[in-house]
């Protein structure tokens, strides 16, 4: 794991403090989300499982004063083993889209 460190410019002590506080939980999350992964068998990485579920997109369409559809794009094998890997379950929304909805509409 890489931990990227920049400079931070805080002078207040209660400034300083909750950018430790951040740190330190983001750096829990990180530790807590590898462990999952592994338990469960899981090639992927926090990174990897990260930028999967960043993918997920929802969507919400109106076409010529409609009522709006809304959905959530196409949810991958690859997605489903994340959820199934942090034992969360699937997003849901009234209808699945599909990411290139958008050409119909061209």
């Amino acid at each position: 794991m890489v931990l990227d460190i920049g400079l931070v410019h805080h002078r207040l002590p209660e400034r300083i403090r909750a950018h430790a506080t951040l740190c330190f939980m983001a750096l829990i999350l990180h530790r807590v989300m590898r462990m999952k992964l592994k338990a469960a068998h899981s090639p992927y990485s926090p990174e990897r499982a990260l930028a999967s579920l960043r993918r997920i997109r929802a969507h919400r369409v109106r076409v010529n004063g409609e009522t709006p559809i809304t959905g959530l794009s196409t949810l991958t094998d690859e997605h489903a083993q994340v959820f199934q890997a942090f034992n969360i379950k699937k997003p849901t929304a009234t209808s699945q889209l599909a990411l290139l909805w958008w050409s119909v509409f061209k």
